[in-house]
């Protein structure tokens, strides 16, 4: 396990490769790309989302249109979920009353499109490339704080495939010892790299998931570190993980604590993986770019929390037992009623913040490596000029709810000026992750 952590995999008689030439429409899959258009129900978007296992979709103005006008994915779900609970805020300059029709409407089961939620939330940018381009641009974007673009055929607006931060990352894993560039920098630790934030955005785990959404959704983050009392880190609830509570009968969950909707998340995946499956999303500041990286592509997460040494027990009133867990099945989205489980149920052993298999593993929580850290340095390293991670993140918990659509492309068409990512924190209005 060392071995596999300490570098990257090993390749025989492989080519060595100037990874800023490489065209993105290598890394595109050969999966079909689906997509969802403007007038496709919520719930249907959703359902996509959780039964292909994606992360978002882009979104078409109408079945038969090449081009997209934007990406739904579980961030929008985020905010539309708040929405119907009377927790969404919308900015000060936007009519309340809208956003409460559309709530009332959610709340008595009426169909709602995709196109009344994309925008309720802090976005990037929607950026496309052609699919000639180079990994050079695409590195400096993603090392800016965009996390997805949408790639087209060369010379048109057809969208044939989507890239993230978390495919390119893997990408570099996969083929590390082909960029000689790259793999020298995998050995380093991250204090040496000087790489991550001290600016770490968390929850304890006595509060409410409910709090925890707004906080995501508010600070236009995909995840929260969950802590203890000590602020020892005990787990991680994302925006992906509002696929448990899309039902009707999950509502009780949303107003349980996070460690209890902890204890769900690992039900669920005990139940689907057949044996207990605890990802681990921390590192420490001697960790090397290797390992982290490692870790990310293991786990696919978007970020890494850098911990130090677990904190003893304290005399601090403890966090409480929580009951058994129930495992909500996200089979049926947004149901207006409550329906009943449909698979077997799972109850856990009675858990707190300290049996909780985090609080033995993990550590006290001082900082965050995201990819967009991970990115940054590569870029810079090529000699390029990424803005600065934690000035995109500033920005993007400043950011409007106006959207910025921008191309890099060559010719007559446009291309995407860093400067406008440094003077402007876009995020369409969509629901955070």
């Amino acid at each position: 396990m060392a071995d596999i952590l300490s570098s990257p995999p090993k390749q025989e008689g492989v080519p060595l490769r100037d990874w800023r030439a490489v065209k993105v429409g290598e890394l595109l899959s050969n999966r079909e790309l689906l997509f969802v258009d403007l007038d496709t129900p919520v719930e249907s978007a959703c359902q996509t989302l959780i039964d292909n296992e994606l992360s978002s979709l882009p979104i078409r103005s109408s079945p038969h249109a090449e081009s997209v006008c934007g990406t739904f994915d579980y961030s929008d779900l985020t905010a539309f979920l708040l929405l119907i609970m009377g927790l969404y805020q919308p900015d000060e300059d936007e009519d309340m009353s809208s956003f409460e029709e559309l709530a009332r409407k959610a709340r008595a089961g009426s169909t709602i499109p995709v196109k009344l939620v994309k925008d309720l939330g802090k976005k990037d940018p929607f950026i496309t490339v052609p699919e000639t381009e180079g990994l050079a641009k695409v590195v400096e974007v993603f090392g800016s704080g965009v996390h997805r673009i949408a790639v087209v055929r060369e010379g048109t607006n057809q969208v044939i495939g989507m890239i993230s931060q978390l495919r390119l990352i893997s990408f570099f894993w996969e083929h590390g010892r082909s960029f000689p560039a790259i793999d020298q920098l995998y050995p380093r630790s991250l204090r040496d790299l000087n790489i991550g934030s001290g600016e770490v955005i968390s929850i304890n785990g006595d509060k409410k998931v409910l709090d925890a959404l707004e906080l995501m959704n508010s600070e236009g983050v995909s995840s929260l570190a969950v802590v203890d009392n000590q602020h020892n880190v005990v787990g991680n609830i994302s925006t992906w993980d509002v696929k448990y509570l899309t039902r009707s009968s999950s509502m009780p969950v949303l107003k349980s604590s996070c460690l209890h909707f902890l204890s769900v998340i690992l039900t669920d995946r005990g139940l689907s993986d057949g044996k207990d499956s605890y990802p681990v999303f921390h590192v420490n500041a001697q960790s090397t770019l290797a390992h982290t990286v490692a870790k990310i592509v293991a786990t696919k997460a978007h970020r890494m929390w850098i911990v130090e040494t677990p904190s003893p027990a304290s005399t601090a009133p403890p966090t409480p037992t929580i009951p058994p867990a129930v495992a909500i099945p996200p089979l049926s989205v947004l149901s207006p009623l409550p329906s009943p489980c449909t698979f077997p149920i799972t109850a856990p052993p009675t858990l707190t913040a300290g049996t909780l298999p985090g609080s033995h593993l993990s550590g006290r929580l001082m900082g965050v490596v995201s990819l967009t850290d991970i990115l940054n340095i590569f870029a810079r390293s090529a000699g390029l000029a990424p803005v600065d991670p934690n000035e995109a993140r500033r920005q993007r918990r400043r950011s409007s709810s106006s959207s910025m659509r921008a191309s890099f492309d060559q010719g007559s068409r446009s291309s995407l000026d860093l400067r406008e990512l440094r003077e402007s924190s876009r995020s369409s209005f969509e629901i955070r992750r």
